[in-house]
């Protein structure tokens, strides 16, 4: 899944952004709002993760 497509169906990949990635909350997710950018960042500051590693997972998404 790349950038685009997080954007284009971001309320089918809440979902998987929640099982992953627990701790962002609803709220956050709002904010985000499908906002790749947001997204990564929010990820790194509450896990800690690469940009890299983050990329990687959600490509690894792809349906």
């Amino acid at each position: 899944m790349n950038k685009d497509q997080i954007e284009g169906k971001w309320k089918q990949v809440k979902g998987d952004i929640k099982e992953k990635w627990g701790e962002i909350t609803d709220d956050e997710l709002e904010t985000i709002n499908g906002n790749y950018e947001k997204l990564i960042g929010k990820i790194q500051e509450k896990y800690g993760h690469t940009r890299e590693e983050i990329e990687g997972i959600i490509r690894s998404w792809q349906s």
